[in-house]
């Protein structure tokens, strides 16, 4: 077993990448969420291989998964725990019983299915690493994270998840469709799954990663130097997503509302895990490129302008990511 923790996420990244074809842009973040220690909302057609993705990730890991379906019939309750009533020898008292977020891994699939009361049960497990039921608070595990799927197509029975949740998350991924040749590829991995003796292609035989290598790696991901021109470039461009005029009449004319101070916090702490998993030892203006949509496309809202010319979140901070320069 490698006691580097950089050689055990790229051994991680590549067993990944041969579980989930033609989705490799998906697993680097997946593994950035990891390394920043942030929660991950994963947008994508139905049968793209989001539930896939995290299981995978999940079954890699020493760690516990938990999936929670939400459907509109869902309550709090479900989610967090509830206090149970027990009467033993004589005495009566009431026991706390822990609901599925308290795992390591926590797969909430399809999470705009369940109305705002379920959602908003997630915000203070996503923010503050507890849960807090009758009064009392619950501590989640060290490695706790969140990782949800929605589609993003198919809207009647759904709810839209609201600002204050959505700024929880480190990232929203998009995913789209493999190519043609992964694509292919990805028909001999089902046949071999659905063998009917049962028998699968061997593995590589690694073993799993321990919470313990994630830990090491997070604080190799602290120390990566990041310069005061890049820490200013930072601001900048989230500063941009809120007073962009000078940045054009354009772009001015397509936000109504900019990126929080969590934006500008999610982007250091990704460039600086995307720094590292390629080997470097200091942030460059291109880690910070690389990851910006992802960490802020679900923190700008658009006007009606935009939204009545076609113009979505994507195309706004590549835009900005033209005319931001560094200092």
């Amino acid at each position: 077993m490698t006691t580097d923790p950089r050689s055990a996420f790229l051994n991680l990244q590549q067993r990944l990448n041969r579980e989930v074809l033609g989705q490799s842009a998906l697993v680097e973040r997946l593994l950035l969420g990891l390394l920043a220690n942030g929660h991950l909302l994963v947008e994508g057609l139905p049968g793209l291989a989001k539930t896939r993705a995290v299981r995978s990730l999940a079954s890699h890991l020493s760690a516990r998964l938990s999936r929670i379906q939400f459907t509109p019939d869902l309550l709090p309750a479900d989610i967090t725990g509830s206090e149970i009533y027990h009467q033993e020898s004589g005495r009566d008292e009431f026991r706390f019983a822990p609901g599925p977020v308290f795992a390591d891994l926590v797969l909430a699939d399809e999470i705009n299915r369940a109305p705002a009361k379920v959602q908003a049960a997630l915000l203070e497990a996503m923010e503050e690493r507890q849960v807090t039921v009758a009064g009392a608070t619950h501590t989640l595990p060290p490695l706790f994270m969140v990782m949800a799927t929605q589609n993003p197509i198919e809207q009647e029975g759904t709810y839209p998840l609201p600002e204050a949740q959505m700024d929880r998350f480190l990232m929203k991924l998009r995913v789209g469709y493999p190519g043609v040749e992964a694509e292919t590829e990805m028909l001999r991995l089902v046949r071999d799954e659905e063998r009917p003796d049962g028998t699968r292609l061997e593995d590589d035989g690694l073993p799993t990663l321990t919470p313990e290598v994630v830990f090491a790696a997070r604080r190799l991901v602290h120390d990566i130097h990041v310069a005061p021109a890049i820490d200013r470039y930072l601001v900048d461009l989230v500063h941009a997503t809120r007073q962009p005029k000078p940045y054009g009449d354009e772009l001015a004319g397509w936000l109504q509302v900019g990126a929080s101070p969590r934006g500008t916090i999610a982007l250091d702490r990704v460039a600086r895990a995307h720094a590292w998993l390629m080997g470097r030892d200091h942030v460059t203006p291109d880690d910070v490129r690389t990851v910006a949509p992802d960490c802020l496309r679900h923190r700008v809202i658009l006007s009606y302008e935009a939204h009545a010319g076609g113009i979505d979140a994507d195309r706004v901070i590549s835009t900005l990511l033209q005319r931001v320069a560094v200092a």
